[in-house]
Protein backbone atom coordinates (compact mmCIF):
# COMPACT_ATOMS: atom_id res chain seq x y z
CA UNK A 1 0.00 0.00 0.00
CA UNK A 2 1.40 3.39 -0.97
CA UNK A 3 1.73 5.97 1.82
CA UNK A 4 -0.31 9.14 1.56
CA UNK A 5 1.69 11.88 -0.13
CA UNK A 6 2.45 15.05 1.82
CA UNK A 7 -0.42 17.45 1.40
CA UNK A 8 -2.94 14.67 0.85
CA UNK A 9 -6.50 15.65 1.64
CA UNK A 10 -9.15 14.30 3.91
CA UNK A 11 -12.32 14.89 1.90
CA UNK A 12 -15.89 14.22 2.95
CA UNK A 13 -18.51 13.43 0.34
CA UNK A 14 -22.29 13.40 0.57
CA UNK A 15 -23.83 10.12 -0.49
CA UNK A 16 -27.11 11.14 -2.04
CA UNK A 17 -26.76 9.72 -5.56
CA UNK A 18 -29.66 7.36 -4.83
CA UNK A 19 -31.86 10.39 -4.16
CA UNK A 20 -30.90 11.90 -7.53
CA UNK A 21 -31.72 8.64 -9.29
CA UNK A 22 -35.01 8.36 -7.43
CA UNK A 23 -35.99 11.89 -8.40
CA UNK A 24 -35.18 11.16 -12.04
CA UNK A 25 -37.30 7.99 -12.04
CA UNK A 26 -40.18 9.81 -10.35
CA UNK A 27 -39.98 12.64 -12.90
CA UNK A 28 -39.94 10.22 -15.79
CA UNK A 29 -42.98 8.41 -14.40
CA UNK A 30 -44.94 11.64 -13.97
CA UNK A 31 -44.01 12.74 -17.48
CA UNK A 32 -45.16 9.44 -18.95
CA UNK A 33 -48.47 9.56 -17.08
CA UNK A 34 -49.41 13.22 -17.40
CA UNK A 35 -47.55 14.25 -20.55
CA UNK A 36 -50.24 13.01 -22.98
CA UNK A 37 -52.90 14.77 -20.90
CA UNK A 38 -51.31 18.15 -21.65
CA UNK A 39 -50.76 17.40 -25.32
CA UNK A 40 -47.17 16.13 -25.34
CA UNK A 41 -46.42 13.59 -28.06
CA UNK A 42 -45.52 10.09 -26.79
CA UNK A 43 -42.53 10.18 -29.14
CA UNK A 44 -41.20 13.37 -27.54
CA UNK A 45 -41.84 11.92 -24.09
CA UNK A 46 -39.81 8.83 -25.00
CA UNK A 47 -36.98 10.99 -26.36
CA UNK A 48 -36.99 13.13 -23.22
CA UNK A 49 -36.99 10.17 -20.86
CA UNK A 50 -34.27 8.43 -22.86
CA UNK A 51 -32.11 11.55 -22.84
CA UNK A 52 -32.57 12.00 -19.11
CA UNK A 53 -31.60 8.39 -18.40
CA UNK A 54 -28.51 8.66 -20.59
CA UNK A 55 -27.49 11.87 -18.80
CA UNK A 56 -28.04 10.22 -15.43
CA UNK A 57 -25.93 7.21 -16.45
CA UNK A 58 -23.08 9.37 -17.75
CA UNK A 59 -23.19 11.53 -14.63
CA UNK A 60 -23.01 8.48 -12.38
CA UNK A 61 -20.22 6.74 -14.31
CA UNK A 62 -18.04 9.73 -15.23
CA UNK A 63 -18.79 12.27 -12.49
CA UNK A 64 -19.84 10.10 -9.53
CA UNK A 65 -23.24 11.80 -9.58
CA UNK A 66 -21.79 15.29 -9.08
CA UNK A 67 -23.81 16.72 -11.97
CA UNK A 68 -27.00 15.74 -10.19
CA UNK A 69 -25.73 17.28 -6.97
CA UNK A 70 -24.85 20.49 -8.79
CA UNK A 71 -28.36 20.79 -10.23
CA UNK A 72 -30.02 19.86 -6.93
CA UNK A 73 -28.04 22.48 -5.02
CA UNK A 74 -29.20 25.16 -7.45
CA UNK A 75 -32.89 24.23 -7.13
CA UNK A 76 -35.28 25.33 -4.39
CA UNK A 77 -34.33 23.41 -1.29
CA UNK A 78 -30.69 23.37 -2.29
CA UNK A 79 -29.71 25.41 0.76
CA UNK A 80 -30.87 22.60 3.05
CA UNK A 81 -28.56 20.19 1.21
CA UNK A 82 -25.69 22.64 1.57
CA UNK A 83 -26.47 23.09 5.26
CA UNK A 84 -25.97 19.37 5.85
CA UNK A 85 -22.63 19.44 4.04
CA UNK A 86 -21.63 22.54 6.03
CA UNK A 87 -22.47 20.73 9.27
CA UNK A 88 -20.21 17.83 8.29
CA UNK A 89 -17.30 20.09 7.39
CA UNK A 90 -17.82 22.24 10.51
CA UNK A 91 -17.32 19.11 12.62
CA UNK A 92 -13.94 18.52 10.99
CA UNK A 93 -12.90 22.13 11.40
CA UNK A 94 -13.91 22.43 15.06
CA UNK A 95 -12.13 19.25 16.11
CA UNK A 96 -9.05 20.12 14.03
CA UNK A 97 -8.76 23.44 15.85
CA UNK A 98 -9.22 21.71 19.20
CA UNK A 99 -6.45 19.21 18.34
CA UNK A 100 -4.05 21.75 16.81
CA UNK A 101 -4.11 20.12 13.37
CA UNK A 102 -3.83 22.57 10.44
CA UNK A 103 -6.57 22.70 7.83
CA UNK A 104 -5.70 23.89 4.33
CA UNK A 105 -9.21 24.93 3.29
CA UNK A 106 -12.87 24.06 3.62
CA UNK A 107 -15.18 23.71 0.63
CA UNK A 108 -18.96 23.46 0.88
CA UNK A 109 -21.06 22.56 -2.14
CA UNK A 110 -20.41 20.83 -5.44
CA UNK A 111 -19.81 24.08 -7.32
CA UNK A 112 -17.13 25.26 -4.88
CA UNK A 113 -15.43 21.86 -5.03
CA UNK A 114 -15.45 21.63 -8.82
CA UNK A 115 -14.11 25.17 -9.14
CA UNK A 116 -11.27 24.13 -6.81
CA UNK A 117 -10.57 21.00 -8.85
CA UNK A 118 -12.02 18.62 -6.24
CA UNK A 119 -14.53 15.96 -7.26
CA UNK A 120 -16.77 16.10 -4.22
CA UNK A 121 -19.72 18.04 -2.84
CA UNK A 122 -17.87 19.02 0.30
CA UNK A 123 -14.29 18.79 1.49
CA UNK A 124 -12.06 19.68 4.40
CA UNK A 125 -8.47 19.43 3.26
CA UNK A 126 -5.71 18.50 5.68
CA UNK A 127 -1.94 18.41 5.34
CA UNK A 128 -0.80 14.85 6.01
CA UNK A 129 2.63 14.76 7.71
CA UNK A 130 5.66 13.68 5.66
CA UNK A 131 6.14 10.65 7.90
CA UNK A 132 3.25 8.18 7.95
CA UNK A 133 4.77 6.32 10.92
CA UNK A 134 2.97 8.51 13.42
CA UNK A 135 3.09 8.26 17.16
CA UNK A 136 0.09 6.75 18.90
CA UNK A 137 -0.94 10.18 20.19
CA UNK A 138 -0.85 11.67 16.66
CA UNK A 139 -2.94 8.77 15.38
CA UNK A 140 -5.45 9.47 18.13
CA UNK A 141 -5.66 13.12 17.06
CA UNK A 142 -6.21 12.16 13.44
CA UNK A 143 -8.80 9.60 14.52
CA UNK A 144 -10.75 12.35 16.25
CA UNK A 145 -10.48 14.83 13.37
CA UNK A 146 -11.30 12.41 10.56
CA UNK A 147 -14.35 11.03 12.38
CA UNK A 148 -15.64 14.46 13.37
CA UNK A 149 -17.60 15.09 10.17
CA UNK A 150 -19.56 11.87 10.52
CA UNK A 151 -20.10 12.56 14.23
CA UNK A 152 -21.34 16.11 13.58
CA UNK A 153 -23.75 15.01 10.87
CA UNK A 154 -25.05 12.19 13.05
CA UNK A 155 -25.53 14.53 16.01
CA UNK A 156 -27.63 17.01 14.02
CA UNK A 157 -29.36 14.76 11.48
CA UNK A 158 -29.38 11.36 13.16
CA UNK A 159 -27.22 9.72 10.48
CA UNK A 160 -24.32 10.57 8.20
CA UNK A 161 -24.42 10.55 4.39
CA UNK A 162 -20.84 11.70 3.89
CA UNK A 163 -17.55 10.43 5.25
CA UNK A 164 -16.48 7.52 3.03
CA UNK A 165 -13.24 9.30 2.14
CA UNK A 166 -12.64 10.14 5.80
CA UNK A 167 -12.93 6.49 6.81
CA UNK A 168 -10.69 5.40 3.94
CA UNK A 169 -7.95 7.88 4.83
CA UNK A 170 -8.13 6.98 8.52
CA UNK A 171 -7.87 3.29 7.64
CA UNK A 172 -4.78 3.97 5.52
CA UNK A 173 -3.08 5.93 8.31
CA UNK A 174 -3.68 3.15 10.82
CA UNK A 175 -2.77 0.45 8.29
CA UNK A 176 0.62 2.07 7.72
CA UNK A 177 1.22 2.75 11.40
CA UNK A 178 2.48 -0.71 12.31
CA UNK A 179 -0.15 -1.17 15.02
CA UNK A 180 -2.29 -4.29 15.08
CA UNK A 181 -5.92 -4.30 14.01
CA UNK A 182 -7.29 -4.64 17.55
CA UNK A 183 -5.38 -1.56 18.68
CA UNK A 184 -6.52 0.43 15.64
CA UNK A 185 -10.17 -0.47 16.16
CA UNK A 186 -10.04 0.17 19.90
CA UNK A 187 -8.40 3.57 19.47
CA UNK A 188 -10.81 4.62 16.73
CA UNK A 189 -13.80 3.68 18.90
CA UNK A 190 -12.30 5.62 21.78
CA UNK A 191 -11.71 8.64 19.54
CA UNK A 192 -15.28 8.50 18.25
CA UNK A 193 -16.67 8.48 21.79
CA UNK A 194 -14.52 11.50 22.67
CA UNK A 195 -15.66 13.38 19.57
CA UNK A 196 -19.32 12.56 20.19
CA UNK A 197 -19.12 13.88 23.74
CA UNK A 198 -17.17 17.01 22.79
CA UNK A 199 -19.44 17.97 19.90
CA UNK A 200 -22.54 17.40 22.01
CA UNK A 201 -21.16 19.87 24.54
CA UNK A 202 -20.17 22.28 21.76
CA UNK A 203 -23.35 21.94 19.68
CA UNK A 204 -24.09 25.72 19.63
CA UNK A 205 -20.56 26.40 18.34
CA UNK A 206 -21.00 23.65 15.76
CA UNK A 207 -24.27 25.14 14.53
CA UNK A 208 -22.78 28.62 14.35
CA UNK A 209 -19.73 27.50 12.37
CA UNK A 210 -21.93 25.49 10.01
CA UNK A 211 -24.00 28.61 9.29
CA UNK A 212 -20.81 30.60 8.66
CA UNK A 213 -19.60 27.99 6.18
CA UNK A 214 -23.04 27.92 4.57
CA UNK A 215 -23.04 31.70 4.17
CA UNK A 216 -19.58 31.52 2.60
CA UNK A 217 -20.81 28.82 0.20
CA UNK A 218 -23.83 30.94 -0.73
CA UNK A 219 -21.45 33.78 -1.51
CA UNK A 220 -19.42 31.39 -3.70
CA UNK A 221 -16.37 31.86 -1.53
CA UNK A 222 -14.35 29.00 -0.06
CA UNK A 223 -13.53 29.65 3.57
CA UNK A 224 -9.81 29.38 4.42
CA UNK A 225 -8.95 27.98 7.80
CA UNK A 226 -7.64 30.33 10.45
CA UNK A 227 -5.02 27.69 11.19
CA UNK A 228 -3.25 28.41 7.90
Amino acid sequence: MEPPAPGSRGESRGSVSSETAGAAVAGATLLAVFGPLVGLSPAWIAVGIGGALVALTVDASQWQGLGGHLVAEALPGGRSRLRRIACHEAGHLLIARENDLPVQRVLVGTRACLEAGVRSNGATEFSIPDSVRMSLEDLRRWSRVLQAGIAAETLIYGAARGGADDRALLGRLWGLSGHDVDTAQREQRRARREVDQWLRAQQPALAQLAEELLDQASSKVAMPSSDG
